[in-house]
């Protein structure tokens, strides 16, 4: 942590570019995420002390971060507005505030060129980074069906696509055919029957891809990374209030956010466990996550959208697993890895995933209805 004039100048230069009023009296480097780096600052304000969050958005993942934040600036503003409507209090604990830099623009430029960002820090909640407790999936299940029904009324069209066919399967079967034929690792003979594994889902692989691209399902707003630690739960009422990291809100199927939901909210161990008789899909887990999510989203799914909930899961799960094993063939250039075959750890967790799934499928399709 750096205090008054400990604070370095190019710390204070950024921080300075945004419309941000009082005396800066402390900053730290805040969280562990791998993608942006970020800062949080304490301004004292006519002797209030106010925290905002403050971000280097990461360029080699997010090639155009002016169109990242026009996404989150379009959907925080579309979201804070039912708030308002509805007399909700403490809106600012409930969806992400950007704050705009002194030109009235979502973002600012550093003496580098890097984009940075503001945020008025969120008190007063914590975060999970394990799910293992039923009343705690009701409650995601609550807040990604709350924040999908704010949304529903948005046109997804109006957003940018910020990674391009980030959910494409068949997208995503051509690099892993790519990555097979050319086998840059010589890893191939090491994992045939992962390949066919993958292979032999490939049909039932494609349904909801096929479906939102031939336009039978609704081009709403997702948010693509709907994992537990993404949701801020409020330390007096245990609810899930606000959804973060708003980076890859894109158009897209809200089945792509139920199915990351589902996959990373009821596996019973963790993403690269070495001992799958670990891994499975948690019914209980599941009922609660459904029974949470639809008690919030029932407004606005479709029947067709209600019917593939449960195939959301599976679909997410195997395109990580397609995910995992391509860059294991290439020889891990994209997830980081801490031993030669993590990344094929990870493809078999989310294959054992699958089976699970495809082992209690009629009780999950049941928990649904």
């Amino acid at each position: 942590m750096q205090t008054g004039q400990d604070i370095p100048q190019q710390v204070r230069d950024i921080i300075g570019r945004f419309a941000l009023y009082g005396d800066l009296v402390e900053c730290k480097g805040f969280g562990n995420g791998h993608i942006n780096t970020t800062l949080v600052s304490t301004f004292n304000q006519a002797g209030v002390r106010i925290r905002y969050t403050h971000q280097r958005i990461n360029k080699g993942i997010f090639l155009h971060p002016d169109q990242v934040m026009e996404n989150i600036s379009l959907v925080t503003n579309h979201i804070r507005r039912k708030l308002e409507e509805c007399h909700v209090p403490l809106a600012s604990n409930r969806v992400l505030t950007v704050v705009p830099a002194k030109d009235g623009l979502p973002y600012a430029l550093d003496s580098e060129g890097e984009y940075w960002r503001t945020y008025l820090f969120v008190d007063h909640v914590y975060t999970y980074e394990k799910l293992d407790d039923p009343s705690v999936a009701l409650h995601l299940g609550r807040a990604i069906g709350r924040f999908q029904t704010q949304l529903s009324d948005l046109d997804g069209s109006l957003l940018h696509e910020t990674i391009s066919r980030f959910h494409d399967m068949r997208w995503r079967y051509d690099q892993l055919r790519d990555a097979v034929s050319r086998d840059l690792a010589g890893r191939k003979a090491s994992c045939s029957d992962e390949l066919s594994f993958l292979f032999a889902n490939e049909e039932r692989g494609m349904v909801i891809s096929d479906l939102y691209r031939q336009g039978k399902l609704r081009n709403g707003i997702t948010h693509n990374d709907t994992k537990l630690n993404n949701v801020l739960f409020d330390e007096t009422t245990r609810e899930g209030t606000c959804v973060i990291d708003l980076d890859t809100v894109m158009p897209g199927t809200i089945l792509f956010d139920t199915g990351d939901m589902i996959r990373t909210a009821t596996i019973t161990g963790e993403e690269d466990e070495r001992d799958l008789s670990r891994i499975s899909c948690d019914v209980t887990l599941f009922r609660s996550l459904m029974e949470g999510y639809l008690a919030e989203a029932s407004s606005f799914l479709t029947e067709l959208e209600r019917s593939l909930l449960a195939e959301s899961g599976r679909t997410t799960a195997l395109i990580m697993a397609i995910r995992f094993l391509t860059d294991y063939l290439n020889g891990d250039i994209y997830y980081k890895v801490s031993r030669p075959e993590h990344n094929l750890d990870r493809m078999r967790t989310q294959r054992k995933l699958i089976e699970s799934m495809d082992n209690q499928w009629d009780v999950l399709e049941a928990a649904i209805r």
